[in-house]
């Protein structure tokens, strides 16, 4: 019987095999962080053996790298799936973001290996996760662009403030995940709504010539 159990497993195609062992190893490396995971504990929950996961993804570094790339190639798919949608720029940013918050809900150990364990490891590690990044900013930062240019006083921003929104926008999208551990019953939608009103009509403020400065604190009077 465990023979044709043996049999079974070793007709499987290679590629269905490697999924598997990707499905177990988030779940593990989300778990447990990566240095505490075990490639043995992810080949028995996988249903292989320990040199099988050697042969498929050579090392635990490649079995992490294996995770990262796939999980975070979900990410940027869904992002830019959404935001590809027609509408207006706001519109397609406010789908794209909205894909993003609803990929970390629904995928809280893809995303504690991507945001919480990838960046405090190895340089192909950290490259793989940076690329997922720029993925990502590139979209936001064409979507800021466009926004810009069909206004009509887009003669007010160029690149270069495209550029400073985009990173604004990715960075507290991140920061925010965190949050959202907290609140968890702010849905994707909430959440990229309250963002889009803090950042995009603070952008439209400024197209419409209103800038904040510092005012000076008056000098304290001397006392009688």
């Amino acid at each position: 019987m465990s023979g044709t159990s043996e049999g079974r497993r070793r007709r499987l195609p290679r590629q269905v095999r490697e999924q598997q062992m990707i499905d177990v190893a988030v779940h593990v490396f989300a778990k447990r962080g990566y240095h505490a995971a075990s490639v043995d504990e992810i080949a028995e929950l996988a249903g292989v053996s320990k040199p099988m996961v050697y042969l498929y993804l050579d090392s635990k570094e490649g079995l992490f790298l294996a995770c990262l790339r796939r999980e975070s190639g979900r990410l940027v798919d869904a992002f830019q799936g959404a935001a590809r949608e027609g509408g207006s720029p706001e519109l397609r940013l406010y789908a794209g973001l909205s894909a993003f918050f609803s990929f970390v809900a629904g995928h809280r150990d893809s995303w504690v290996v991507l945001h919480r364990q990838a960046s405090e490891l190895t340089e192909a590690i950290a490259a793989a996760v940076a690329e997922a990044r720029r993925a990502v900013m590139t979209e936001v930062a064409r979507l800021v662009r466009d926004g810009i240019a069909e206004s009509e006083r887009g003669d007010r921003l160029g690149d270069e403030d495209a550029d400073f929104v985009a990173h604004a926008l990715v960075g507290a999208a991140d920061s925010l995940t965190d949050w959202v551990d907290r609140h968890p019953d702010e849905s994707p939608e909430r959440i990229t709504l309250r963002l889009m009103n803090m950042v995009w009509l603070g952008m439209d403020r400024v197209l419409d010539g209103e800038a904040w400065l510092p005012q000076p604190q008056p000098e304290p009077q001397p006392q009688p």
